[in-house]
């Protein structure tokens, strides 16, 4: 299993669940703290992320007794070296999502990147369809329809998507299929998309040092800014993993405790919805009272380890 658009092993559901809402729940205080590293830029703190959770990633395999699977896309880069530009490519995918989730709460646009994560699993629901040919439930098609409905009212009202919500919510769809493709959808995968990166993270990273106007204006960066990195990089694996263990329906019904605490982060930031907004937020929030209501009742009955997707 490569990725969450086919159901995880047996006896992988319980543990996907878990580490599914413990991912959510260290992304939602992740987000509400990002603004207290300002003046930092996000640039900077990408870089950081990158570069601490490298050993992070690495660590986790050793504990687990995969560090194989880094040595294993190892033996096959030498082998197929333009294996490695789709590594790249999936790397600057993740990469420009840990951008987006830093640059959005320190510029008052946390709103709009947590719209793009609500988005997210419908349109995993439409890409498992339309590509590996899923399964989808009436009520998974309603709560598809649902939303587009809101997304059309905002396109006719506004010309269009903010570009931050559009990131999220069609860049992990293509770095989810990219990594299927490539067979590089677990930890060690991972593992590689971070270190192809690090040499311009660490650039990124040394600038901010240099230059020390964020480090002066704000002296817990010293300290914040490392456990910061670590809690994000224990984060983003367990959304990994969450993703390999749980099938595509289930990973997408979880999914939505991420971005209803991004959207509570932001509220207690001091963001807010405008009135123009109610509609397209309003029609999202009754799609996912659909999946959420059409996923209980499918799970109550049905206690083996498949389920529609």
């Amino acid at each position: 299993m490569t990725g969450p658009l086919r159901p995880g092993p047996l006896g992988s559901g319980g543990r996907g669940i878990a580490v599914s809402v413990a991912s959510s729940v260290l992304f939602g205080g992740i987000y509400f703290v990002t603004p207290w590293l300002a003046p930092a830029s996000a640039e900077s703190i990408w870089g950081l992320r990158d570069l601490i959770t490298i050993p992070v990633i690495a660590l986790a395999l050793v504990v687990i007794r995969q560090g194989r699977l880094i040595t294993e896309i190892g033996s096959r880069i030498r082998r197929n070296p333009l294996l490695l530009l789709g590594i790249l490519a999936c790397g600057a995918l993740v990469a420009a999502q840990l951008w987006v989730f830093s640059w959005a709460p320190l510029h008052g646009r946390g709103m709009q990147v947590a719209l793009g994560y609500f988005l997210l699993p419908l349109v995993l629901v439409v890409v498992g369809r339309l590509l590996y040919k899923d399964r989808l439930a009436w009520w998974q098609w309603l709560a598809a329809g649902i939303a587009a409905l809101g997304v059309g009212f905002e396109l006719i009202r506004v010309g269009g998507i903010s570009w931050e919500t559009l990131l999220v919510a069609l860049g992990y769809p293509v770095y989810f299929v990219l990594r299927r493709a490539l067979g590089t959808a677990h930890l060690g995968g991972m593992f590689w998309e971070f270190v192809v990166l690090a040499p311009v993270a660490a650039v990124l990273l040394v600038l901010e040092v240099v230059d020390g106007g964020a480090l002066a204006a704000n002296p817990a960066l010293w300290w914040a800014a490392p456990l910061f990195a670590v809690a994000s990089g224990v984060a983003l694996m367990f959304y990994i993993a969450a993703s390999r263990l749980l099938t595509l329906s289930i990973f997408g019904l979880l999914s939505y405790l991420e971005p209803a605490l991004l959207m509570v982060a932001s509220m207690l930031n001091g963001e807010r919805i405008a009135a123009g907004e109610v509609v397209i937020y309003g029609a999202i929030w009754v799609a996912v009272l659909v999946l959420v209501a059409g996923g209980i009742a499918q799970l109550r009955p049905r206690r083996g380890p498949r389920s529609v997707a």
